[in-house]
């Protein structure tokens, strides 16, 4: 399949998704109860009134709305703006965290040693609350007189390298032996190995943790700056659910601007794998 057919399948997949999740919406908002409900006592049945689910074109239609009443500016250039900010943090932190977390997969592939010590600290790093770790680095960052970009990006890239190492590992460990033994009678050492071969044969591995990596940078920044205040499309969605009572749309709008962060930048891995794969046989890819 060329890479133009495919992204249009991709794109025609995408509406189709879109279409299908707008229909849930309201078909649930039809035939579900106004005021919630209740399974074995708990409240997890959502509410369907116009405060909780507003309709979609409700949403939609709040996008080309002033942001504050009385203003000219339309919501959707002020969530391009938080947006934009977002976004250079996002790519920062996924930035930052594909170098670290590459860095650390490729010394627990070089000495056995280490990923046996460090691998399970890796994993456990992913057990902390990023919502109470954010606190913390903006204090550390506060008193390193750093900006507040800089710790943002930090936040994002503590949750950007963990799918970049344990995908980059499992990539570089699992190098034909047939192939390492070619290299071997030639005289190439591991490093060289590393270039020539493992790192080549590693990217169909790589290159899913790094689309995971790509959302994952986006949810630690709007996460960072929920917790911090810094100016973001966090910050909007904040402010914008403080006034959800009364403009319950609204809050959609940032959600919206958060989900299109994730896609661009889940995007750019994707031009980055049509890139990669483009020249790779079909043997290697499969």
């Amino acid at each position: 399949m060329s890479l133009a057919r495919r992204a249009a399948r991709r794109s025609l997949l995408f509406l189709v998704a879109l279409v299908l999740v707008a229909s849930m919406w309201e078909l649930y908002k039809l035939l579900g109860p106004e005021d919630g409900g209740e399974i074995f006592g708990w409240r997890i049945i959502p509410k369907t009134n116009d405060r909780a689910m507003p309709h979609t074109w409700e949403m939609v239609s709040r996008l080309g709305e002033p942001e504050v009443r009385g203003r000219d500016e339309p919501i959707w250039q002020a969530i391009l703006g938080y947006g934009w900010y977002t976004f250079r943090m996002a790519l920062v932190g996924l930035l930052v965290g594909t170098a670290f977390g590459t860095a650390l997969a490729v010394l627990m592939a070089r000495w056995r040693v280490v990923e046996r010590g460090l691998l399970p600290y890796v994993i456990a790093s992913q057990a902390i609350p990023l919502i109470a770790l954010a606190p913390q680095v903006a204090a550390l960052g506060g008193n390193w007189d750093l900006p507040k970009w800089m710790w943002v990006s930090t936040l994002s890239a503590f949750l950007a390298f963990f799918p970049v190492s344990v995908a980059t590992l499992r990539g570089l460990s699992s190098t034909p032996p047939i192939a390492l033994e070619l290299m071997e009678s030639y005289g190439a050492g591991w490093w060289r190995t590393l270039v020539t071969l493992r790192f080549p044969a590693a990217v169909p591995t790589i290159v899913p943790g790094l689309k995971l990596a790509a959302t994952a940078a986006v949810i630690g920044v709007i996460v960072s700056e929920i917790s911090t205040g810094v100016r973001g499309v966090g910050f909007a969605a904040l402010t914008y659910g403080q006034r959800a009572t009364s403009d319950p749309a609204q809050v959609y709008t940032a959600v919206f601007g958060a989900a299109l962060l994730g896609l661009i930048l889940f995007g750019l891995v994707v031009a980055l794998e049509m890139a990669l794969m483009r020249r790779r046989p079909a043997e290697a890819v499969s």
